[in-house]
C-alpha cells in the first residue's frame, strides 16, 4: 500500500470557492484503494459551514515554532466516503469571515503556517506518506521546508513531493525580508535559482523547484506556460523542469453534474430523449428570469467569475451589436469587476427579454442554466482547465471557446464536413472572431437543427470522469515512489 498525502487550502464538501476545491473533493475518491491510501489535509477555516464542522472529531494538539513565537496547532478528522480528511486548527491564521482575505501579507503568513504545520503533524497523525501531492501556491513551502529541515530526520527521509499549479497567475509574492523572518528559512533560499523572484519571495516558484515532480491541469496549460505569454514570469523555470512535467486533465464528477438525476432542474434528461425533454428546461428558466418565452430561440448561457481572464472584454465588445441583430438570448450568472456587472445590468435594463443578468451566485441557478440553454460561451483569455465547458457538454448545452489551454483538449470543433465535434472554437483572442464562432452556431442551430441534435449526442458522450485521470495520476505516483513502498 502506498500512502498520498493531499495538501490544499479548499476541498468540497468542506469548503469551496473555485475549481481547486472540486479536483482535491474528487480526485481521492478515484484514486484505486487496493494499492493506495489516498488522504487529504486541509486548514480549519471558521467560516466552514457548521454541518460540516459537526463532522470533525478532536484528534491532538501541539505547539510549533513559527513566525518568532509558539503556535497552537490543533488537529481534527473527518471520515467521509472512505476518505480521511485532516484538519490544521489556529483561531489567529484560520478564524476568518471568508476563506481568503485580501490582506496579502497575512495571506502568506499563514499558509506558511499550514505548510509548516502539514509536516510537523505527520508523526503525530501516525501517517507516514510516501509522497505528498500539493496543490497551488498555499502549499508551495511543503517541498521547500521538506528539503530544507524535515529531511534530516529518518521519518521524513525519501518523501517524494508534487506540485500541482490550478492556475500560475497566482504564485504567493512579498518581499524577500518578511518572508524570510516569517518562514524561518535562511538567506540561502532567497536566490533567483530558488525563491526569488523579481526581489521578491516567491512561494509558488519554491515550490515548483523542489518538488520531485510537476502537474499542471491540462496537456495543452502545460506547453503554454512554457511560454512567455502564459509563463506569467516562470516560462524560464518550467522550461528548466520541463522533463518534470506533465499536464493530466481535470475530471468533474458525474454524480453532481448529470442532467439524468439533477435535483435543481425542472425536467431531468438523458442522451436518448433530450430532444423532447431538454427544451422544458428552456421553458421553465425564461419564466423564471423574465425572458420572452419562446422555445424555438437560441439561449446562450454564461456562468463565470466577471474578469478579463475570461474574456469579457471580448463579449463588450461586441455584445450590443449581437443583442441588436441576432435571434439570441443570453443568460448571465457571477460576480466580478464592477464594469462588467454593471455592463450586464445595463443590457439587462435595455433587452429585458433577451438578457438576464444574475449577479450574484447560486449553484441551483448554474445548474438550471447548463441545462436550459442550447450553447454555453467561454472566450477565455487563458484557461487551465476549465470545469464548466465539461458541465456543459454532459448537460447537451454545446460549448463555444477560444482555443486555449483545457479549452482546446475538451471541446473538439465542429466539422460541418466530416460530422464530427463537440462544440464550437475560435482560435485568436479577438472579439469579431469569437462573433463569428457565435454566429456559426447560430446558423447550425436554426439552419441545421438534425446536425446541431447530432453534436449535442456527441457532446453527451464525452466522457470526462476523473476515472481517466486518475489513472494518469496513478502512473506519476508510481514513477515517483517505485514498485515498492
Amino acid at each position: 500500500m502506498k500512502n498520498i498525502l493531499y495538501a490544499a487550502s479548499e476541498c468540497v464538501p468542506f469548503i469551496k470557492t473555485g475549481g481547486l476545491a472540486d479536483v482535491v473533493g474528487s480526485l481521492p475518491k478515484e484514486i484505486d484503494r487496493e494499492y493506495y491510501d489516498v488522504r487529504v489535509i486541509l486548514p480549519k477555516y471558521g467560516c466552514m459551514k457548521q454541518a460540516m464542522k459537526d463532522k470533525l472529531e478532536y484528534i491532538t494538539e501541539f505547539y510549533m515554532d513559527f513566525d518568532w513565537k509558539s503556535c497552537y496547532v490543533g488537529l481534527l478528522k473527518a471520515e467521509l466516503e472512505g476518505i480521511t480528511y485532516y484538519f490544521i486548527d489556529n483561531e489567529e491564521y484560520f478564524n476568518t469571515p471568508r476563506p481568503y482575505t485580501d490582506d496579502a501579507l497575512f495571506e502568506i503568513r499563514r499558509f506558511a503556517f499550514f505548510s509548516k504545520a502539514v509536516l510537523s503533524a505527520l508523526p503525530t497523525l501516525n501517517f507516514r506518506p510516501d509522497l505528498i501531492h500539493c496543490h497551488d501556491w498555499q502549499t508551495g513551502l511543503v517541498p521547500v521546508y521538506l528539503k530544507e529541515r524535515f529531511q534530516e530526520n529518518e521519518f521524513y527521509r525519501g518523501i517524494k513531493t508534487v506540485m500541482t499549479i490550478h492556475n500560475l497567475k497566482f504564485q504567493g509574492k512579498w518581499n524577500v525580508q518578511d518572508v524570510e523572518s516569517i518562514t524561518g528559512l535562511s538567506g540561502y533560499y532567497f536566490t533567483p535559482d530558488k525563491l526569488e523572484f523579481n526581489k521578491d519571495a516567491n512561494l509558488l516558484k519554491g515550490g515548483l523547484v523542489y518538488a520531485d515532480a510537476i502537474t499542471t491541469v491540462s496537456p495543452t496549460y502545460a506547453e503554454e506556460i512554457k511560454t512567455p505569454f502564459f509563463g506569467e514570469g516562470l516560462d524560464g523555470l518550467m522550461n528548466a523542469r520541463s522533463g518534470d512535467l506533465r499536464g493530466i486533465l481535470n475530471g468533474i464528477d458525474y454524480t453532481d453534474f448529470s442532467p439524468e438525476a439533477d435535483k435543481y432542474i425542472a425536467r431531468p434528461y438523458n442522451v436518448n430523449n433530450f430532444r423532447k425533454e431538454k427544451v422544458k428546461n428552456k421553458i421553465e428558466l425564461q419564466k423564471e428570469l423574465g425572458l420572452g418565452q419562446d422555445e424555438k430561440v437560441m439561449l446562450i448561457g454564461i456562468v463565470s467569475r466577471l474578469t478579463d481572464q475570461k474574456g469579457f472584454d471580448l463579449i463588450a465588445y461586441v455584445l450590443e451589436e449581437m443583442l441588436s441583430q441576432d435571434a439570441i438570448q443570453v443568460v448571465v450568472l457571477g460576480t466580478g469587476e464592477e464594469r462588467y456587472e454593471n455592463m450586464f445590468r445595463y443590457f439587462d435594463w435595455k433587452y429585458s427579454d433577451k438578457l438576464s443578468a444574475n449577479i450574484f451566485y447560486s449553484e441551483e441557478l448554474s445548474h438550471k442554466i447548463y441545462a436550459a440553454s442550447d450553447a454555453f460561451l467561454m472566450p477565455s483569455l487563458f484557461e487551465p482547465c476549465g470545469l464548466s465547458q465539461l458541465m456543459s457538454l454532459k448537460y447537451g448545452t454545446l460549448p463555444i471557446v477560444r482555443e486555449t489551454g483545457g479549452l482546446k483538449d475538451t471541446v473538439e470543433p465542429y466539422n460541418e464536413f466530416e460530422k464530427t465535434g463537440t462544440g464550437f472554437t475560435f482560435a485568436n483572442y479577438n472579439a469579431h472572431e469569437m462573433m463569428a464562432a457565435v454566429r456559426y452556431a447560430e446558423q447550425i442551430f436554426y439552419d441545421k437543427k438534425r446536425d446541431w441534435n447530432k453534436i449535442v449526442e456527441r457532446a453527451m458522450q464525452a466522457d470526462f470522469s476523473w476515472k481517466v485521470s486518475a489513472g494518469k495520476y496513478q502512473v506519476m505516483y508510481d514513477w515517483l515512489i517505485g514498485p515498492t513502498a
